[in-house]
């Protein structure tokens, strides 16, 4: 059994400021990531699928369809975007999901995992997880099988 792990990348905006509290207390829970006019990301994300070699091409994936996935279900979305008032999950009314890059990282793998089958209808390759990396600080990471 093989992993394979492809990097993408896009560039958004977001503010971090959850409704249901109040101002002071975002601003306490979300520091200088609640800064009015928002704050931009160059995000990294990881796809890391899994399965065995297939015995004719010697490949796990065909990298060229996961590539067309990703860009279609994250890349295009999420590129030069401002995540709060562009993205439905993050800027629609309650409950509207606060747009933290764990957030990102479970819409993300949402969207690649509800897609999958289209894209890959055999038993293999499989979804593994997805990782997103915010700074070079912050790298958040979600399991396929934790989505449901």
């Amino acid at each position: 059994m093989f992993r394979v792990t492809r990097r993408y990348a896009f560039a958004a905006s977001h503010r971090l400021h959850a409704a249901e509290l109040s101002e002071e207390g975002n601003r306490r829970l979300y520091g200088k990531c609640n800064n009015p006019y928002g704050h931009g990301h160059n995000y990294l994300v990881e796809v890391s699928v899994r399965g065995p070699l297939e015995g004719t091409t010697g490949r796990v994936v065909d990298t060229a369809v996961l590539d067309e996935l990703v860009r279609r279900e994250v890349v295009l979305p999420f590129d030069h975007r401002n995540l709060n008032q562009e993205v439905a999950v993050f800027a629609g009314v309650a409950p509207a999901l606060v747009p933290t890059s764990e957030n990102l990282g479970f819409e993300i793998c949402r969207r690649l995992k509800g897609n999958w089958k289209q894209v890959f209808p055999g038993e293999w390759p499989k979804l593994e997880k997805v990782r997103i990396g915010e700074t070079a600080r912050n790298i958040f990471e979600v399991g396929a099988d934790e989505i449901e």
